[in-house]
């Protein structure tokens, strides 16, 4: 049953990659959007149900806000090492995107970002089957809040890859590689399970990285050169939107 849910998980993954792909003519807001929903993801989603999970840890905080500020650490210090990302500041005046001429390097950065929805595909499929190990209740409550976020899944991932790049063949791989991460991660819990503490601190570090990929390249992207009110509208938007679903779900 977790495998069958995870097979749904998929072809919602997909329908959002591929909306994305048709809409490639209005990229400021896509990516004002994909940020709204990756906030969002991270708000209403990720932190709190990591917290659920494991809600102690060492000097009174919980574990998962520790691994929170090391996933957004860790990613500022890799691109900082890497020189990745360059700083936006001087942007803001002219409002010009002064790095688009450097393709590669904003790529590697989008790339980044969709190899890491893909982990939390597979963290996603994970969940699915371990919820059906503690029940099948708790195994269908579990899938259909998978599935409802799925769609955004598929758009961030395909959006993401595809951030500085004409050629969209490693964002097409890289949405196909997101829309099967649920499907691997459920039948990897037929082989063995996730202590719920590393699940959970997992879940908080995977957030922190999220919501520093969204706020040092999705949306300074989407503000760069575009009117920056309707890009903020589908922003707010994008963070609505998910919680509402995840309200619903719940």
């Amino acid at each position: 049953m977790a495998v069958v849910l995870a097979a749904v998980a998929f072809l919602m993954t997909l329908t959002g990659g591929f909306v994305a792909m048709r809409v490639r003519d209005r990229r400021h807001l896509v990516l004002g959007l994909a940020g709204g929903l990756i906030l969002g993801i991270a708000a209403f989603d990720l932190v709190p149900e990591s917290l659920e999970t494991y809600p102690s840890g060492p000097l009174g905080v919980p574990a998962p806000m520790i691994g929170f500020a090391a996933g957004f650490l860790l990613l500022h210090v890799i691109e900082q090492a890497a020189a990745i990302h360059r700083a936006h500041e001087g942007e803001y005046a002219p409002h010009e995107h002064r790095h688009a001429a450097a393709p590669g390097k904003g790529g590697r950065a989008g790339l980044l970002t969709a190899g890491a929805l893909v982990g939390h595909s597979f963290i996603d499929g994970l969940s699915i089957g371990l919820g059906f190990q503690a029940g099948t209740e708790v195994g269908v409550f579990v899938a259909l809040a998978v599935i409802a976020h799925d769609f955004a899944d598929g758009f961030n991932t395909f959006t993401a890859a595809s951030l500085h790049r004409a050629d969209r063949r490693p964002a097409i791989v890289l949405l196909f590689a997101d829309a099967l991460a649920p499907i691997a991660g459920a039948l990897a819990t037929l082989l063995f399970s996730v202590p719920k503490p590393v699940l959970g601190t997992y879940l908080g570090f995977f957030a922190g990285v999220l919501l520093y990929l969204a706020a040092s390249e999705i949306l300074p992207e989407a503000h760069s050169r575009h009117p920056r009110v309707l890009t903020l509208c589908v922003t707010l938007a994008g963070v609505l939107a998910v919680l509402v679903i995840i309200g619903v779900a719940g």
